[in-house]
């Protein structure tokens, strides 16, 4: 039906809820229409993390450093990007929108105090530049629960996802103590009570518990949000946007639109255009949500926007493998396992070419350089029963499923292993790595001398605590391909997130956020939590520049 209000949201993800959450704290009258019949997007299968330098809880813990010390760090990472002007806008603002939504909304944030910087270079910070969100009861959502986007299901056991930290950490290490063994218990037993009760886990982390607890915020404010409504238009009156058709009706927004609906990482024409290693738009995997497929950008476009096409990389990269199912394959995002003991990663001629234990988005620029279009994860027994592999979860998980679907490769020895897959250089890599795993080096990447890669690894192996000789069969294989975990080219901003043409004159009326806009950081990756970290920020610049009826 028609409507009238004063602010559309266009997108139910972190970015657009923030917004819709802001400016209706401010009074203003607020839709959220979100195209699929599930609300949270990207963010609800997200680790959760927002890269926010100067944020509160770390103040508050004593890490204090001034704006200069991110904008060093930022400086050496993506050189002289670091003048666009958003990225001030963000870092003055991010410790700002934190402490809105801790006091002002059901947000719960917990501190990233111990969670480093991607890259050991000048300006970065072992810890204190990021947050995370405290779990959720879903029960707290009432009949919302069931409208609420479920994990990624190959990234859970049995639908139940685990917390970053000290959960991940208690399943890892189950057998070390007994209050690792009573934390695994509890956590099974309650998960097997919500699927009897609930059909679903109700204890939510991660993204999940953000997309909730923004959710349940923007339902408190009166926010209509409204599912299985898809945005085919954009309305505007001379050179204003004032609204959209929205599931085939006018919504009319007196003050703006934000466009918030997650980015490209499934338009395949946009992929041919823009990612070199998938010119057909074919060969890209994204584990985001395949409903993720560029109508923000579109929108945008038949308005007059400008898309940026000069980002270093248009897509936040990761490794995927595809896990075999029903209704084709699940995309798996290989996010923790790379950098624990025992794990190495190679190419289709069986030699490294990365530091497995750097970002993911490092991982796929690498294989990039190579040219090759697949790699393989490799592990050896122990480290397949105490960490998995992939899709795989550790022991007591059976991997009699994965092997039978052919996801999972297995053989008594690395030669049977080298001979299956047809890696010619396995065994020989292998010797390699294992002479200096032995001593806790690796000469050739120098895998587990960053911070990051130590917290990536495990800290119970010395002294490296990412590095483990391979040596006890069977061995073990996965098979990655090019994916992302979501977009930075994207529509051309400004400070107040406003969206420009490609002139860069405002376009008035209209506004974006999340992976609609183009990254900041100009497609570079400096940390953990650089995508939600300013989308949620720019989405409280948006409600808060809309809730003053700027002009």
């Amino acid at each position: 039906m028609s409507r009238t209000c004063d602010v559309l949201v266009i997108g139910s993800g972190a970015g657009g809820l923030s917004a819709a959450i802001t400016a209706a704290h401010a009074g203003l009258d607020v839709i959220v229409a979100e195209k699929t019949p599930l609300i949270g997007g990207t963010t609800a299968w997200s680790g959760g993390w927002l890269w926010i330098p100067r944020n509160p809880l770390a103040v508050a813990a004593g890490i204090v450093e001034g704006i200069e010390g991110p904008l060093e760090y930022l400086r050496h990472e993506i050189g002289n990007r670091v003048e666009d002007p958003r990225i001030r806008a963000f870092l003055e603002t991010g410790p700002e929108m934190v402490t809105f939504f801790r006091d002002h909304s059901q947000v719960d944030w917990i501190d990233g105090n111990r969670m480093p910087d991607f890259h050991d270079l000048p300006g970065s910070l072992q810890g204190g530049r990021s947050v995370s969100v405290a779990p959720y009861d879903a029960r707290a959502l009432g009949p919302w629960a069931a409208r609420l986007r479920p994990p990624l299901a190959p990234t859970t056991i049995a639908g139940m996802a685990l917390a970053s930290g000290a959960d991940m950490g208690a399943f890892f290490n189950w057998f070390r103590s007994p209050c690792n063994a009573a934390h695994v218990a509890l956590r099974l037993a309650r998960h097997a009570v919500d699927l009897a009760v609930a059909g679903r886990s109700r204890y939510l982390v991660n993204g999940n518990a953000l997309a909730a607890r923004l959710l349940r915020s923007a339902l408190d404010l009166g926010v209509d949000v409204r599912t299985g409504a898809p945005a085919t238009e954009l309305m505007r009156d001379g050179a204003r946007i004032t609204g959209a058709v929205v599931g085939g009706a006018p919504i009319t927004a007196r003050r703006g639109v934000v466009l918030a609906t997650g980015g490209f990482p499934h338009d395949r024409a946009r992929i041919a255009e823009m990612f070199d290693h998938a010119p057909t738009g074919a060969g890209h995997h994204s584990a985001a949500p395949e409903t993720n497929s560029g109508d923000g950008l579109r929108l945008g476009e038949a308005a007059g926007a400008g898309i940026t096409r000069d980002t270093v990389n248009a897509g936040a990269w990761a490794p995927v493998s595809l896990v075999p199912g029903k209704d084709g394959p699940a995309r798996f995002p290989h996010l923790v396992e790379r950098a624990k003991p025992g794990i190495i990663a190679v190419g289709p001629d069986g030699q490294r070419f990365v530091n497995e234990a750097d970002s993911y988005h490092d991982f796929m620029t690498a294989l990039f350089r190579t040219g090759a279009d697949h790699a393989w994860i490799i592990a050896d027994a122990q480290a397949r029963r105490r960490y998995g592999i992939g899709a795989v979860k550790p022991w007591p998980f059976p991997d009699r499923p994965h092997l039978a679907s052919g996801y999972l490769a297995r053989a008594r020895t690395l030669e049977a292993l080298a001979a299956r897959l047809g890696l010619p250089g396995l065994v020989g890599t292998v010797a390699r790595f294992n002479a200096g795993a032995e001593t806790g080096s690796d000469p050739d990447f120098r895998r587990g001398a960053s911070p990051y890669n130590r917290v990536q690894g495990d800290a119970f192996n010395a002294p490296n605590p990412s590095l483990r000789p391979l040596t006890r069969g069977p061995f073990y294989a996965v098979r990655v391909v090019p994916g992302s975990l979501g977009t930075f080219a994207g529509l051309r901003t400004d400070t107040r997130a406003r969206v420009l043409d490609e002139d860069g004159r405002v376009i008035d009326g209209l506004y974006a956020t999340g992976n609609d806009a183009a990254s900041i950081f100009g497609g570079h990756y400096p940390s953990g939590g650089i995508t939600l970290g300013p989308a949620m920020t720019f989405g409280y610049i948006a409600g808060r520049d809309l809730a003053r009826g700027a002009d």
